[in-house]
């Protein structure tokens, strides 16, 4: 595709996404839902029939082969005028359908690509257990070989959205003997399995997420349910996080780019000791240096998308662009509820909501710690 043609199918694509949110999550609803607790899954058909859901996959599964550079434009539009449904697009395509296309069968993909494309399926990533966050290989799941299947017994926990997908991506242990990264396996577990036993965990922002602590206890998962090469499992999942990590990435720009326009228009309107507040130096240069950064931030990303679009090595590149975006969107909603001062803190206020989620995305998705240590490596350290 040229750059022209680029372009119109991006202008194409974004007009949807706009009139998507307006239609069916403006700002009041978006408010709403997250005032009431009350996650987009409703709306996932609807974006499934606007076509959003299938931009990076082949035509054959019902997908539209765009690049990846349009699908983190689509993703840092979400993250500014509708950041719940954008954080439920991220976790579906990312999660689910990047994960199928990179190493689930073609039986997998045949089946589970074209329902999540249509919105009909959804898919979380149940990574996290108690002894093993962002240290994966200390993953203690174990999954034991029986006639046509597994045996799974374990506990996951603060799995996004487990409980509403249709199935669960789940690193276990297959070999027992096995220590660190080796004798891992992705499996794919739906929630309401026999055995299968949820918590929903309570949290102060993010209310485009449920999260929840999940038992495991002897679940079978038929051998059709397994993803890629067994005991190869830790790989396959590093092989998609790239994918994930610019997703959250775009998002964060896009939140973040939200948080800058609230302040500005309330230092262009808040009137102290006779002037706008955006008359005060003080003012005008941390909003200047607020911009700088979600600039900064988005031509990482941009950067990062046109690596993964060209199919080029980007494992220093995703870590960089999750940490450098996650960072400037808390910066930026810390520095955006001192201007705004009550009228930020006010329970109705848009800013209050992008501060109280933006806490979670410097741990969240692998910690920005960690992200620091993979530039290192790949820095030669």
């Amino acid at each position: 595709m040229d750059k022209a043609s680029t372009d119109d199918t991006l202008r194409l694509i974004l007009d949807t996404v706009d009139r998507f949110v307006d239609q069916h999550i403006p700002a009041e609803e978006l408010r709403r839902r997250d005032r009431d607790h009350a996650p987009p899954f409703d709306l996932m058909p609807a974006l499934g029939a606007a076509g959003l859901l299938g931009l990076p996959f082949p035509e054959a599964y019902g997908g539209q082969t765009l690049p990846w550079s349009i699908v983190t434009r689509v993703e840092e539009r979400l993250g500014y005028r509708a950041s719940m449904l954008g954080t439920l697009y991220d976790t579906t395509v990312c999660f689910g359908g990047m994960s199928l296309m990179t190493y689930g069968t073609e039986a997998q993909r045949a089946d589970l690509l074209p329902k999540m494309i249509r919105g009909e399926a959804m898919f979380a990533l149940a990574l996290t257990e108690p002894g093993a966050g962002s240290d994966a290989g200390g993953i203690q799941t174990r999954a034991k070989k029986v006639d046509g299947g597994w045996r799974v017994t374990g506990r996951k926990t603060w799995s996004s959205n487990a409980k509403q997908a249709t199935y669960m991506v789940t690193p276990c242990r297959t070999d027992p003997d096995a220590t660190a990264h080796r004798g891992i396996t992705m499996m794919l577990i739906p929630p309401d399995a026999e055995g299968v036993a949820m918590t929903e965990l309570q949290k102060i922002g993010n209310a485009g997420l449920t999260s929840w602590d999940i038992g495991l206890d002897e679940v079978f998962v038929p051998d059709a349910d397994v993803m890629g090469e067994v005991n190869r499992g830790f790989y396959n999942l590093m092989s998609t996080l790239h994918y994930a990590r610019a997703g959250l990435a775009a998002s964060a720009v896009g939140q973040a780019q939200r948080a800058v326009d609230i302040a500005i228009e309330h230092a262009q309107t808040r009137v102290q000791f006779g002037q706008p507040l955006g008359g005060f130096q003080a003012v005008r240069h941390r909003l200047a240096d607020m911009q700088m950064r979600v600039d900064q931030a988005r031509l990482m990303t941009y950067h990062l998308a046109d690596l993964i679009s060209a199919g080029e090595p980007c494992r220093r590149e995703a870590a960089q662009a999750k940490v450098i975006a996650t960072e400037t969107l808390l910066d930026v909603a810390n520095d955006g509820m001192q201007i705004l001062a009550s009228a930020g803190y006010a329970a109705e206020s848009d800013m209050q909501r992008i501060w109280r989620d933006a806490r979670l995305y410097t741990f969240g998705e692998g910690t920005n710690e960690i992200q620091r240590d993979i530039i290192a490596k790949e820095l030669g350290l």
